[in-house]
């Protein structure tokens, strides 16, 4: 039986706690259920961002900060702050952000995203990841991304999405509702926390209308780009 959250308050709490409780395992979690190939995933991400040499990113429900070491990786010159309303998981980014670079420039801040802690177009780029699916208010969340943008910056979202094709569909769905639950109970040590992620995806809306969601939020030029057999989706839209 799947987890099923309705209450905006209540999801909220309940999203918090659970990722608190899965913090200590969840980078290892997810790499044994994607086979390491969500890294491939962020790496496009962080390519599609372009973010300008130097400049100042944000990343959004940042967890462990695996886009944030990415990007760094890719301009160690940036200034990357990431945002988490679970201090269990900015615990853990701060502790990576020491082993593998105590110099680099990054930073971790308590928040919550759908009202984010900075001033109007203060960042040249902002990124999320597989995160959409979890906040109370989709628009209210892309509103705020593109408040913080400063005009031209791009926000890049990367996330579980249906895939359209039927048959990839049904297996996305074996692995998905099936054995997401079952391996991530094991390994990343919560079986209800497990449950409750691909039933985050439920009442998602597709790719399609994501994007319809980035364009009421006010971004302009957005782009899907389908990555995974299209079962992951990336997002990009202009501020």
């Amino acid at each position: 039986m799947g987890v099923m959250v309705t209450d905006p308050a209540g999801k909220g709490a309940y999203v918090r706690e659970m990722f608190a409780a899965i913090a200590p395992r969840y980078d290892r979690a997810n790499r044994l259920l994607t086979a390491g190939v969500d890294e491939a995933w962020r790496r496009r991400a962080v390519a599609e961002l372009a973010a300008p040499h130097g400049g100042r990113v944000v990343d959004l429900c940042c967890g462990t900060g695996d886009l944030v070491f990415h990007l760094l990786k890719t301009d160690p010159a940036l200034e990357v702050v990431g945002v988490d309303f679970t201090p269990a998981m900015l615990e853990g980014a701060r502790s990576r952000a020491k082993r593998a670079d105590p110099k680099a420039r990054a930073g971790f801040v308590e928040g919550d995203v759908t009202r984010l802690p900075f001033a109007d177009a203060s960042f040249d780029g902002a990124t999320m990841g597989f995160s959409m699916r979890n906040v109370v208010d989709v628009v209210g969340t892309l509103k705020e991304a593109r408040r913080v943008l400063r005009p031209g910056a791009r926000f890049v979202n990367l996330d579980v999405t249906k895939p359209a094709n039927p048959l990839v569909r049904r297996v996305f769905g074996l692995y998905f509702y099936g054995i997401v639950p079952l391996v991530g109970g094991i390994v990343g040590g919560s079986k209800t926390a497990y449950r409750y992620l691909p039933n985050s995806l439920t009442n998602f809306p597709d790719a399609d209308g994501l994007a319809d969601r980035f364009r009421v939020a006010g971004f302009r030029d957005v782009r899907t780009i389908r990555l995974g057999f299209g079962a992951i989706a990336l997002h990009v839209g202009v501020a």
